[in-house]
């Protein structure tokens, strides 16, 4: 009776160890880094969602503009169609040619907005005024989305290459392999020139 006991008494105490050193991490974070992208893809769509009738808008006052708006329109239809799956986010190159259409999608909206500023017409309107605070609300949403995953990404990334994340991930999660995160591009790295002397 008291070996039962013990032998219980051991086998909680494992089972209580077990769960106090990080067994449980590894799933944890990468429900967490799941979860932070699901909001990315989320604020992305919103946006993508946005586009068509701040086109819509712009091409009512701005007809001669219809290059820009053309690459608007194409930029937004690469991330539409863009096949956007779990995998995606241990796959480099998928994550990458997410990160390029976006970009691009966010440097055509980019160019839209200050051409706008040479249409006093449509700056004034409430439509497009509207659509315009929609977008900067949207950006500002990406922003925070995409920290939220960086970090989580981070946590996740470190529990696996860290002890006893490392061992944890060898004996019990082998599937669990390491994340993609987010990466600024030369071309956003590079700080503005600015001359006031013209």
């Amino acid at each position: 009776m008291i070996s039962k006991s013990l032998r219980l008494f051991f086998v909680l105490t494992a089972l209580l160890a077990l769960s106090a050193c990080g067994i449980n991490n590894i799933p944890t974070y990468d429900e967490a880094v799941n979860g932070k992208w699901s909001e990315v893809q989320n604020q992305y769509k919103r946006r993508a969602d946005l586009v068509p009738n701040l086109i819509a808008t712009v091409e009512g006052f701005a007809t001669q503009e219809r290059e820009l708006l053309l690459e608007v329109t194409e930029a937004r239809t690469r991330v539409s169609q863009m096949n956007i799956s779990p995998e995606m986010l241990t796959d480099p190159a998928a994550f990458e040619a997410f990160q390029q259409n976006q970009g691009a999608l966010s440097s055509a909206l980019q160019k839209l907005m200050v051409v706008v500023e040479a249409y006093p017409d449509l700056k004034s309107n409430q439509n497009f005024l509207a659509l315009q605070q929609q977008l900067e609300g949207t950006e500002n949403r990406i922003s925070v989305a995409r920290r939220d995953y960086i970090s989580a990404v981070q946590s996740y990334n470190t529990e696996l290459r860290t002890i006893p994340g490392r061992w944890w991930a060898r004996f019990m999660y082998p599937d669990m392999i390491k994340k993609e995160n987010f990466t600024v591009s030369d071309a956003d790295a590079v700080n503005p020139t600015v001359n006031f002397n013209n």
